[in-house]
C-alpha cells in the first residue's frame, strides 16, 4: 500500500507551464527592490507601497537592510498575474553580496536586468550579466528611473551592446525623459500607455500614440521587426510576406528569440513614480520561460558517473537543489530548494548523495520574504523552504534514494579581506564559535579559521561591508559581544621558479612503522590557475592507491605558506619518484611525505606575495576630477579610462585592495559628499618588492 500511496500526488494548483521563476538583478541603486515592491502591490500581495528610504519594503526585511537602504540577502516572494504564478527572487546589487546573485541565478529560469536610465550599464551590472550568461538564463531588461535627471534610453541600449555584447530589442519607447517623462509606447500594440497618479499607478490607459512621437515609434517598430526577422527563421518567412503582422505572432517571435538567448527585450519606466510595472509583468508572462521551456536538468549517477537527466514534470523522480541555508529565529534552520522534477510531501524521507545521508522533510514553507505559509506538498518548478534538514548544505542535491542523481553544484569566489575577532568574555566564547559556524553555513563566501599560533579567530569575506554586516548580525541576532581587529587583506603566496624536493617520512616504532618517500617538482602557473597535480612516477615506485594521498598532503601544506603563512596558489605539483615499504607504507605516510616535500621546496625557491586587485569605477562632478585622479595615483591605481556622463566624469581604474580601506570617507571629503564609487574583485597580482618587504616586516613582527 505504501508504494501505491507514494505515487499519488495532490493536484497542483497552477499548471507548470504557467509558472515563472525569475530573479531581479542589477547594479546597486538601480531600483530592484522598488520594482519588486510595485510588482507585489499591483498583483495584490501587499496593500501598501513599501519604500526603500523609509525601510518599509517587503523584501528588505533585515534590520541592516532597512537602516542602510540596500539589499543584503536575496528574498523569495510569490505573486499571481493573469493566471500565472511568478516566483521572484530580489537579489542584492552590492558586490560584497555577489554570492546571493550567483546561487539565485543557478536555480532560476529567467531574469529581469534593471538598468538606471542615468547610470546605464554599471560595473556590477556587467558582473551579474556574466553570471546570467554562465547559467544561460534568458533575460528581459527594464530601463528604470526614466524620470531622473540625465535619463537617456538610447544610451542605455548602446551601452548594453558595447559593454555586455548583448542584442537589445526595444519593445517599448519612453515618451519624454527626466521631468517630462509621461508614459511609454508599446511597439507591439503601437499604443501609448499613460498611468493614473491618483491610484498610485494601479490604473493606466491605452491611447493612440501622440503625433510628436509617431514617426519615432514607427521607425522603432520597423527596427524591432527587422531584428526579429534576422534572429528568428520562423518569423522571417512571415515578415517577408509583407502582410500585417498580428500582435500574438510578434509576441511569439520575441519569446522564441528571448528563450534562445539571441535577443533581450527592453522595456522602460519609473518604478518609484509607479510607471511601467504592469507591462513589465506582461513581459514576464509573455517572454520569460516556464520550467518546461528549459532543457531537462543534467546531472550524473553518484556511483556509476553516468549522465542522468530530469524533465520538469511532476511524474519524474524527485530531484532538487539546495541553494541557500538560512537561520530563522522562529523555525530554526531553513533550507531553500529549487525542485526540478517530481514532487515532495511533508514527512517524506529523501536522500542526499553528497553527504550520503537520508533526510526527513519536517515542514514545507512557501516564503514571502521573512513571512511563511505552511504547505503540504511542493511540485516540479517550485521554490520552497524546508524545515528539518540537518545534513544538507548549499549546493547539495536531494533526490530519491532508489533514483539517485547529483546536480552540478555552485561555485563561489574566494574571500579577499579578513579580520581577527575574539569574545569579550569567557561566556561569549562558545556562543561566538556556534554563531560563526551558523553564519558560515548560510554564506559560502564567509570563512572562519582558527590561528593555532596566536589563538585568534580569523573571519574572511568579500569586502568591508560584508564583514561589517556579519559583525552587526553577531551582536543583534546572536547576542554575542566581541572585540574586532582592523581589516586585513587576504594575501596569497606563490613560487617564482621551478624547484625539486624530496619528502621522507620514515619512522620505526615497536610495531608497525611508517614509510613514505617522494621526490617532487613544483612549477609556477599563470595567475588564477589555482593548483594542478600530475604523477610521472614509474610503475612500481609508488603504488597507485597512495598517489591521491600525496596530492592531499601537498594541498594541506599549501594552506600555510613559508613566506608569511598565507595560502600558496598557482602551482603545479609533479610526482617524479618515490619509495615504499610493503609492510610499513600507508596512505598516512605518503600524505605526510607529500606535505614535507612541499615545505622543503618552499624553503629552497624564491617566493612572492600576491594581492587582490579591484576593478574600481568612480563617478565625480567635473570640478573634483583632477583631485580624485591624483588621489587614485597615490593609491597605486592604474587608470584604465575616463569618460564624461551627463555633467559628471567617470574614472575606471585597477587598484590594490590594500590601498582602498576607508576610501568611502576619503572620497566624500574630496568631493564634498558628491562622489560615488563601486568596486569589485578582479584578480590577484604580484606585490611590488618594496611593498612586499613592508608587509613581511609587519606580519613577522620585526
Amino acid at each position: 500500500m505504501r508504494a501505491v500511496a507514494e505515487k499519488i500526488a495532490m493536484p497542483r494548483q497552477i499548471p507548470i507551464e504557467k509558472v515563472r521563476n525569475i530573479g531581479i538583478i542589477s547594479h546597486i541603486d538601480a531600483g530592484k527592490t522598488t520594482t519588486t515592491e510595485r510588482i507585489l502591490y499591483y498583483t495584490g500581495v501587499s496593500y501598501r507601497l513599501g519604500e526603500v528610504d523609509e525601510g518599509t519594503t517587503v523584501t528588505d526585511w533585515m534590520e541592516q537592510e532597512q537602516e542602510r537602504g540596500i539589499t543584503i540577502t536575496s528574498a523569495a516572494v510569490s505573486c499571481s498575474w493573469k493566471d500565472h504564478r511568478i516566483n521572484i527572487i530580489d537579489t542584492p546589487g552590492h558586490v560584497d553580496f555577489t554570492v546571493e546573485v550567483e546561487r539565485s541565478l543557478r536555480v532560476l529560469d529567467g531574469a529581469i536586468a534593471i538598468f538606471c536610465a542615468y547610470g546605464g550599464v554599471e560595473p556590477q551590472s556587467e558582473t551579474v550579466w556574466r553570471q546570467a550568461d554562465k547559467y544561460k538564463v534568458p533575460r528581459i531588461a527594464f530601463v528604470n528611473k526614466m524620470d531622473r535627471l540625465g535619463a537617456d534610453f538610447n544610451r542605455v541600449m548602446k551601452m548594453m551592446e558595447e559593454r555586455l555584447k548583448a542584442l537589445p530589442l526595444a519593445v517599448q519607447l519612453p515618451m519624454g525623459a527626466e521631468e517630462d517623462f509621461v508614459g511609454v509606447i508599446d511597439l507591439v500594440k503601437m499604443k501609448a500607455l499613460f498611468w493614473d497618479n491618483e491610484t498610485l499607478g494601479a490604473r493606466f490607459m491605452e491611447a493612440p500614440i501622440p503625433q510628436p512621437y509617431l514617426d519615432e515609434a514607427t521607425k522603432a517598430r520597423e527596427e524591432m521587426l527587422e531584428k526579429l526577422a534576422e534572429n528568428d527563421e520562423q518569423f522571417l518567412d512571415l515578415y517577408l510576406e509583407e502582410k500585417e503582422l498580428e500582435e500574438e505572432v510578434i509576441r511569439q517571435a520575441i519569446r522564441r528569440a528571448t528563450l534562445s538567448l539571441r535577443l533581450c527585450p527592453v522595456l522602460c519606466g519609473a518604478a518609484f513614480r509607479n510607471k511601467g510595472i504592469q507591462p513589465l509583468l506582461d513581459a514576464i508572462v509573455d517572454y520569460l520561460p516556464s520550467p518546461t521551456d528549459i532543457p531537462p536538468v543534467q546531472g550524473w549517477h553518484p556511483k556509476s558517473g553516468k549522465e542522468e537527466f530530469r524533465k520538469a514534470s511532476d511524474d519524474e523522480p524527485f530531484c532538487a537543489l539546495a541553494f541557500k541555508i538560512q537561520t530563522d529565529p522562529y523555525v530554526g534552520r531553513l533550507t531553500y530548494l529549487r525542485i526540478y522534477s517530481g514532487h515532495l510531501r511533508k514527512g517524506q524521507v529523501i536522500y542526499n548523495p553528497a553527504q550520503k545521508k537520508r533526510e526527513r522533510i519536517g515542514r514545507i514553507l512557501k516564503m514571502l520574504a521573512n513571512k511563511r505559509e505552511d504547505i503540504e506538498e511542493a511540485f516540479a518548478g517550485d521554490i520552497v523552504a524546508i524545515v528539518g534538514l540537518k545534513h544538507t548544505y548549499t549546493g547539495d542535491t536531494l533526490c530519491l534514494e532508489n533514483k539517485p542523481i547529483v546536480l552540478e553544484s555552485i561555485e563561489f569566489p574566494e574571500p579577499v579581506i579578513s579580520i581577527a575577532i575574539e569574545p569579550k568574555t569567557q561566556k561569549d566564547q562558545d556562543r561566538l564559535k556556534n554563531s560563526l559556524s551558523r553564519l558560515e553555513e548560510e554564506d559560502p563566501t564567509f570563512q572562519v579559521k582558527y590561528n593555532q599560533d596566536t589563538g585568534q579567530t580569523i573571519i574572511s569575506g568579500m569586502g568591508e561591508l560584508h564583514l561589517e554586516i556579519i559583525i552587526d548580525r553577531l551582536i543583534r541576532e546572536f547576542n554575542v559581544q566581541a572585540k574586532v581587529g582592523k581589516p586585513q587583506v587576504a594575501y596569497k603566496e606563490t613560487i617564482l621558479e621551478p624547484v625539486e624536493a624530496e619528502g621522507r617520512f620514515i619512522k620505526q616504532t615497536g610495531g608497525k612503522g611508517h614509510f613514505g618517500v617522494v621526490k617532487m617538482r613544483f612549477e609556477p602557473l599563470e595567475r588564477g590557475s589555482g593548483f594542478e597535480f600530475e604523477s610521472q612516477v614509474r610503475e612500481g615506485r609508488v603504488p597507485k592507491e597512495f598517489i591521491p594521498a600525496v596530492e592531499r598532503g601537498v594541498k594541506g601544506a599549501m594552506e600555510v605558506g613559508e613566506l608569511a603563512g598565507f595560502p600558496v596558489v598557482d602551482i603545479r605539483a609533479v610526482l617524479l619518484d618515490g619509495q615504499y615499504h610493503e609492510v610499513d607504507s600507508s596512505e598516512f605516510a605518503f600524505e605526510i611525505a607529500g606535505s614535507l616535500a612541499f615545505k622543503e621546496a618552499m624553503r629552497k625557491t624564491p617566493m612572492a606575495l600576491l594581492e587582490p586587485i579591484m576593478n574600481l569605477e568612480v563617478v565625480v562632478p567635473e570640478q573634483y576630477f583632477g583631485e580624485v585622479l591624483r588621489d587614485l595615483n597615490s593609491r597605486r591605481g592604474e587608470i584604465a579610462e575616463t569618460e564624461s556622463r551627463s555633467g559628471a566624469r567617470v574614472i575606471k581604474a585597477m587598484v590594490p585592495l590594500a590601498e582602498m580601506f576607508g576610501y568611502v570617507n576619503d572620497l566624500r571629503s574630496l568631493t564634498q559628499g558628491r562622489g560615488s564609487f563601486s568596486m569589485e574583485f578582479s584578480h590577484y597580482q604580484q606585490v611590488p618588492l618594496e611593498i612586499q618587504d613592508q608587509i613581511l616586516f609587519k606580519v613577522r613582527g620585526y
